[in-house]
């Protein structure tokens, strides 16, 4: 099984999929420039990190719900949700604001902060680099530093990181500048689809273990 953060990340890629099929039958597979088909390839790098962005949003939002409706008590929560409900009723003008989270009412607290960051974050995390990916996880479910989690063989975290944020970066050169942007090189495609591939998985499983050393349960 997995997440349906997941789910829907790997039924989204399958636009790439379809862009470098075209790219091939245009193309064809022989080495050499493909003039008059680098638009694929920066579509491409655009529906990639809009792709990505989703999944973190996505998963965030559904590791948030597994912690609401599974908790145990507010207690195991980790300190940077308790520092987030703790804030929401520090900047609250009502006097009794505390008694929101009377009983069992922090989790509605949660899920009413959840959306009101959502809103604050539509205006940074559409350049989800690594640095906002680590706010967004941190700032929803507690989850600090996801992006340790981001190596495998010959990729360290440092590794990592750099070359989301040099795709990330790719991806604000083709919106702002369009044509006049560097070459998009149909192997940069390829690359950037499986790094992402390979952050996904590493950052569901990370989700994965945090919401069940809150909860007990795991997310899938």
């Amino acid at each position: 099984m997995s997440s349906n953060a997941r789910t829907a990340f790997d039924e989204n890629v399958k636009d790439i999929d379809k862009l470098l099929l075209l790219h091939a039958a245009e193309g064809g597979d022989q080495p050499g420039r493909r003039y008059g088909l680098e638009v694929l390839n920066k579509s491409a790098i655009v529906l990639i990190t809009s792709f990505w962005e989703s999944y973190c949003e996505d998963i965030a939002e559904e590791a948030l719900e597994a912690i609401v409706q599974h908790a145990p008590n507010s207690d195991v929560l980790p300190k940077e949700i308790k520092k987030v409900i703790a804030k929401t009723l520090k900047e609250d003008k009502n006097e009794i604001a505390i008694w929101e989270i009377s009983d069992d009412k922090w989790r509605a607290v949660l899920r009413k902060n959840f959306v009101a960051l959502k809103t604050e974050r539509n205006k940074t995390f559409a350049t989800p680099k690594s640095f906002n990916v680590n706010q967004l996880f941190e700032s929803a479910v507690g989850l600090a530093d996801v992006s340790s989690n981001w190596k495998w063989e010959k990729m360290s975290t440092t590794q990592a990181a750099n070359k989301l944020n040099g795709f990330v970066a790719k991806r604000g050169d083709i919106a702002h500048r369009g044509s006049s942007t560097s070459t998009v090189k149909k192997s940069e495609v390829v690359a950037y689809l499986n790094h992402v591939k390979k952050l996904a998985a590493k950052t569901g499983g990370a989700v994965n273990r945090h919401v069940k050393t809150i909860t007990g349960q795991a997310l899938w």
